[in-house]
């Protein structure tokens, strides 16, 4: 077994009640629409917001008969709603004009959307469509390289070297199982070392100070 893969083992067996608590929006619009809320919003907030959202409007065509100030409105206090709620309400009209409704399914055509970047484009990828594809968010990045499985700046960088190293099996639940280890444990300052389980693997690349 590679390092990589008892790495996710172990993740994967540590984190496994939280596991079955992931991807409560199911349809590839509703991937789409709650990750955007997500951005620089908390979680509990973002699935509150989506929730609301969701109850007035989950498909692209009830979402266009609001206007993005009603949309703004029902995701507040997410961060940046005002902006948030116009772009929802762009995305939703081009997918009905466009698209006839539907969710692109290829990385190419969703980066096309204004707002939605290769980690968004990836999340739907995978959750929405179970296509293998690799989620890099701050968790992913930070954690990918600290362990020392790659050596990327960026965020596509990393994802990059995850996708020669990982098995394709992988590429969709390493998001999830880096996220809660980021949460957890794995924090950006001070991370908690010592209750850490999977520390025998790990670099400590750019670790100054832990618990």
């Amino acid at each position: 077994m590679l390092e990589i893969e008892r790495i996710i083992y172990l993740l994967e067996s540590y984190y496994k009640k939280q596991l079955c608590a992931v991807n409560k929006f199911k349809s590839p619009y509703q991937v789409l629409i709650s990750c955007l809320i997500s951005l620089r919003t908390k979680d509990e907030i973002t699935e509150i917001a989506s929730e609301k959202l969701f109850k007035k409007a989950d498909t692209p065509l009830k979402m266009i008969k609001l206007n993005p100030n009603e949309i703004s409105k029902i995701i507040y206090p997410a961060g940046f709603y005002k902006r948030k709620g116009v772009q929802i309400f762009n995305i939703s009209k081009k997918l009905v004009e466009d698209y006839g409704g539907n969710i692109p399914d290829s990385i190419e055509e969703l980066l096309q959307f204004k707002g939605v970047g290769r980690k968004t484009a990836n999340l739907v990828l995978g959750l929405g469509f179970n296509i293998p594809a690799i989620c890099v968010d701050i968790h992913v990045h930070r954690i990918s390289n600290r362990l020392g499985l790659v050596s990327s700046a960026t965020p596509e960088g990393t994802e990059l070297q995850l996708m020669d190293i990982l098995p394709e099996k992988y590429w969709i639940k390493i998001n999830h199982l880096m996220v809660l280890h980021g949460r957890h444990i794995c924090k950006p300052v001070s991370p908690k070392c010592s209750e850490c389980f999977i520390k025998r693997y790990c670099n400590r690349n750019g670790v100054e100070k832990s618990r």
